[in-house]
């Protein structure tokens, strides 16, 4: 457990991460967004979230600050890619994937 100096208890570090991050559907854009820039078909297909949850999210992470989104002129194409913030998720995504490994089976 980590000693918290700024008074914030876990809980609610946790709690904050949870509303931040912890729906399905943004946890697994985050983790597409992991390699790199992609459009909006991308992201769909690689995803498979529905083309009605795809844009509530992606505005959910950019509100938040996690994802930038880009828009190319010509040809039109929107790009999203993680924010400085959100590739500082790679951690905890590196950590959840090793636990999954150790236990999902257990």
């Amino acid at each position: 457990m980590v000693d918290r100096t700024d008074g914030e208890s876990p809980t609610r570090a946790i709690r904050w991460f949870a509303e931040t991050v912890g729906s399905e559907w943004h946890l697994r854009i985050l983790h597409a967004l992991r390699d790199g820039e992609h459009r909006f078909s991308e992201l769909e297909r690689r995803t498979g979230s529905s083309p009605s949850t795809l844009p509530r999210v992606l505005d959910d992470l950019a509100t938040t600050g996690l994802v930038q989104r880009r828009v190319q002129e010509r040809p039109i194409a929107t790009y999203y890619r993680l924010t400085a913030r959100g590739r500082a998720l790679a951690p905890v995504f590196d950590a959840v994937e090793t636990w999954a490994d150790e236990y999902r089976d257990a």
